[in-house]
């Protein structure tokens, strides 16, 4: 298939640069069969059934945006110049392997100077922009000096309207955070609040949580013409014997298994079997889903709007169809839906 074929118009007023408060008021877009109904968030408990379970992604998005200044001895004085390095995998104790900005000022053996006293080295320069960052701390006290330097990692379509404020160190983290390691956020999970699952636990909706960490990659523009030749990154990922275990519970009692944003969706169907069965799973999934995929683990889909030409539209139209997932879009755009990771929901139900 070719990339173009997920492109569509969005008019720009419809990024959404903040989101709605309380959570749970954000607009949901129901796509259940041929119906499609606009609703609100809140409306969930009475759209799902007693016994469904919902899948959520409990990463912890760390403030992986990093403004520093490079120090190199010249003749001519022109040693430092400024630098912004956003973290996205891990690569060691005392490493990360970072996308840098302005790359060309950098080379092999630069040091950097972060805030708060933070130091880093050039080990190595790749290709786009990418780097490999060794740093003059190491574990939990690198950790700690990232929180103190760092700032929230916002999506590139924000960030270049607006920088990341106090405000986005609350709203850009899910009420599930709690395992470090994502630089972009589970956005879908975001919708939800304490009464929103207060709802959902009366209405005999049942959870379960598991890990991707989510890396910067989630953002990168396809570059290929073809969809065959897109490659996606590695993120890491793990399923608890617990969360395995109640999944197929809700399963085998005849409940739904709906993934709560693609992340939640994506580690799914890495660990399920060609049965559909889970089992606890942890480590690396680059899995592209596409037109054509067969899903194996997951019966719906709660998710924000998605980027034109990108991965997450290919796994959405995977999802519902090409043609249906046009029409959905069709509809949120003459509808005024706000659009991605601050934006609106949909609930996609093949």
């Amino acid at each position: 298939m070719r990339v173009d074929e997920f492109d569509f118009d969005l008019p720009e007023e419809l990024i959404a640069l903040r989101p709605v408060r309380p959570r749970r008021a954000a607009r949901l877009l129901a796509a259940r069969g041929d119906a499609i109904d606009d609703l609100r968030v809140a409306d969930l408990p009475r759209l799902l059934r007693a016994g469904d379970v919902l899948v959520f992604n409990d990463t912890r998005v760390i403030p992986a945006r990093l403004f520093g200044e490079r120090r190199r001895q010249t003749a001519d004085g022109s040693g430092v110049a400024r630098i912004e390095a956003t973290l996205l995998e891990r690569a060691g104790a005392d490493a990360w392997r970072a996308l840098a900005r302005p790359a060309k000022r950098l080379r092999e053996g630069d040091e950097i100077l972060f805030a708060g006293g933070l130091r880093a080295r050039v080990a190595e320069r790749g290709a786009g922009g990418e780097v490999a960052l060794v740093f003059d701390r190491a574990g939990p006290e690198l950790d700690a000096a990232i929180a103190a330097a760092g700032v929230m990692p916002l999506p590139p379509y924000i960030a270049a309207r607006r920088p990341a404020d106090a405000q986005d160190e609350e709203d850009y983290q899910t009420v599930f955070a709690a395992r470090p390691g994502a630089v972009a956020a589970p956005t879908a999970a975001l919708h939800f609040d304490q009464p929103l699952l207060a709802a959902l636990d009366e209405a005999g909706v049942r959870s379960a949580r598991v890990t991707l960490h989510v890396g910067a990659g989630t953002f990168l523009p396809v570059k290929a013409e073809r969809v065959e030749d897109h490659r996606m990154h590695a993120e890491w990922g793990e399923i608890s014997a617990e969360a395995a275990e109640a999944i197929a519970r809700a399963r085998a009692e005849g409940g739904r298994v709906v993934a709560v944003g693609t992340t939640a969706l994506r580690v799914l169907e890495t660990a399920a079997d060609e049965d559909g069965r889970l089992r606890p799973w942890s480590g690396e999934t680059d899995i592209f889903i596409t037109p054509g995929y067969r899903f194996r683990a997951v019966d719906g889909l709660m998710t924000n709007f998605h980027l034109p030409r990108s991965t997450l539209m290919m796994l959405v139209s995977a999802l519902m169809g090409v043609e249906r997932i046009r029409r959905i879009y069709a509809h949120a755009v003459a509808e005024r839906y706000r659009f991605y990771s601050y934006g609106d929901a949909s609930l996609l139900i093949p």
